[in-house]
């Protein structure tokens, strides 16, 4: 069944009335939730960077065990390459054993240099792995105590905000696709949510600006959606000022003197 647009304004006011109050609730709860969001980013970051750490440790170390292979390997080279000097038939054979020795003593020294630079690195990347555990502990015992304080906050309004929640539910089925979209959109931009106003005291009820009393005649009439031409928002009733008389003073006469 088509909605009128008498039917539509009503229900939008409505689902303004609902969001404004479930902005209401949020306000109560300031930056909380993007605190712990920013906190838990900055965790995931800190525990990022100690993984990345503890990667390259792991490489040096890696690179401390296969050059100490390498160690092993030469000194059994240089062993084998003195052993066969001793069999040598002439001094080309001898010299050329004398070159492998001196090549795998070579080896030697570079891996006891690359060793040594090595385990500088892995010193050094450990007294930031440490550094960092003590920021991410820190920054975990702030996260706690935010998520504890925003639950303590969710849990008063809890009850009420799963109210609003069933109840803009009810209240979308009433309006049309397009319009809702429209709606978001307009809300998203306003500075306070407000996408859905009266007019009051002859102004835009979202931006105050004067809205001329023949767009008013209209806006009361309901026949079709009218929005503010400064700022956008629905225009969807206009509030009647209710103008009391003040009482009128009394005058006392004045007694004749004779």
């Amino acid at each position: 069944m088509e909605r009128t647009v008498s039917q539509k304004l009503t229900a939008l006011l409505k689902l303004q009335s609902i969001d404004s109050k479930m902005d209401e609730i949020k306000k109560m709860r300031g930056d909380l939730p993007e605190e712990v969001q920013d906190l838990e980013d900055e965790i995931a970051g800190y525990e990022t960077r100690i993984d990345k750490f503890n990667k390259e440790i792991k490489g040096w170390e890696d690179e401390i065990s296969a050059k100490k292979q390498r160690k092993k390997d030469a000194e059994k080279l240089i062993t084998k390459y003195k052993d066969q000097q001793m069999n040598v038939r002439n001094n080309r054979e001898y010299d050329a054993l004398s070159k492998e020795v001196e090549s795998e003593e070579l080896e030697i020294q570079l891996a006891d240099k690359k060793i040594k630079e090595a385990k500088v690195k892995i010193e050094s990347k450990k007294e930031d792995v440490d550094k960092t555990k003590q920021i991410l502990d820190e920054r975990k015992k702030d996260l706690t105590n935010k998520q504890d304080e925003l639950e303590s906050l969710m849990g008063e309004s809890h009850e009420e905000e799963t109210k609003l929640n069933k109840d803009r539910e009810k209240q979308m089925k009433n309006i049309e696709e397009r319009l809702i979209r429209s709606y978001n959109k307009i809300r998203k931009n306003a500075i306070n949510g407000l996408a859905v106003v009266s007019v009051k005291r002859d102004a835009c009820g979202g931006c105050f600006n004067v809205v001329p009393p023949q767009r008013q005649a209209e806006i009361r009439e309901r026949k079709k959606i009218i929005v503010c031409e400064h700022c956008g928002r629905i225009l969807a009733d206009v509030e009647e000022v209710v103008v009391e008389e003040k009482p009128k003073k009394t005058t006392r006469r004045k007694k004749a003197t004779s």
